[in-house]
């Protein structure tokens, strides 16, 4: 890893509070939990669990899962077309539909908002400084962009980089159901305040769901704070990295 890179790791963790590295070499080596049943959650959920859009069957195992996963994100990704017109963003200058990235077989996705200039340019969700932060972020808890997956629930990015307006939420967040459906992630982390009253139907303030864990679609909803609002507030980076800490611990739980 180059020097630059390095110090920027470093100075990341020095943010989260992490004030020192073991170097011992039974440390750098990863042991795999032993799987154990995951915890019961309370029904903590703020509305009634969405019902699911066209659910897998359970695959045999990981292999087949990932390919029947890719399979059908690739239906989606056909169904919603590279040039999209269901609702007016494709009149308002975006260039491309921004679909997802990652593991279709991913434990942990991650949903933001919308597409950013860079994003709209590049045609990947979160590539810009809000996205290396998140890889950062997915970093911090020994994991690799490559394991998880990142989508928005808006595939097309809106002018100025506005919020979303609720008929473009109407027409695109089905995709975004089919998407979560096909990966069937163990844990879903909601980036932002959009992202999480989206998913969840409330108005309620990211400053009271965040961190909470909410029952959705057969998987655990963590709602945290957008990149973007940490690159503006360096000062919550501690309360991301609390969130993220509870995310590692029910992934490891779930074995």
């Amino acid at each position: 890893m180059p020097n630059e890179q390095l110090n920027a790791h470093l100075e990341f963790f020095g943010e989260l509070g992490v004030d020192g590295v073991r170097r011992d070499g039974d440390w750098c080596t990863r042991i795999e939990p032993e799987p154990t049943p995951a915890a019961p959650i309370a029904p903590d959920a703020l509305v009634a669990d969405p019902a699911p859009i066209a659910p897998l069957a359970p695959s045999g195992n990981s292999a087949a899962g990932a390919l029947t996963a890719i399979a059908v994100l690739n239906t989606i990704r056909v169904d919603i077309g590279p040039d999209c017109s269901r609702c007016k963003l494709h009149t308002l200058g975006r260039k491309q539909v921004v679909f997802g990235v990652g593991n279709p077989d991913a434990d942990l996705m991650f949903v933001g908002e919308a597409p950013g200039a860079d994003e709209d340019i590049q045609g990947e969700p979160f590539v810009g400084r809000a996205g290396q932060l998140l890889t950062r972020i997915i970093e911090a808890i020994d994991l690799k962009r490559e394991d998880v997956y990142i989508a928005n629930v808006i595939k097309c990015r809106p002018p100025g980089n506005r919020n979303p307006e609720p008929d473009e939420v109407e027409q695109c967040e089905p995709f975004l159901f089919r998407q979560i459906d096909a990966i069937r992630p163990k844990v879903i982390v909601a980036l932002g305040k959009f992202a999480a009253q989206c998913l969840l139907k409330t108005d309620a303030p990211i400053t009271r769901i965040r961190g909470r864990e909410f029952a959705y679609r057969d998987a655990i909803l963590i709602p945290t704070y957008h990149p973007a609002y940490l690159l503006r507030n360096p000062s919550a980076k501690r309360d991301v990295w609390e969130d993220m800490k509870r995310v590692r611990a029910l992934l490891a739980k779930s074995g």
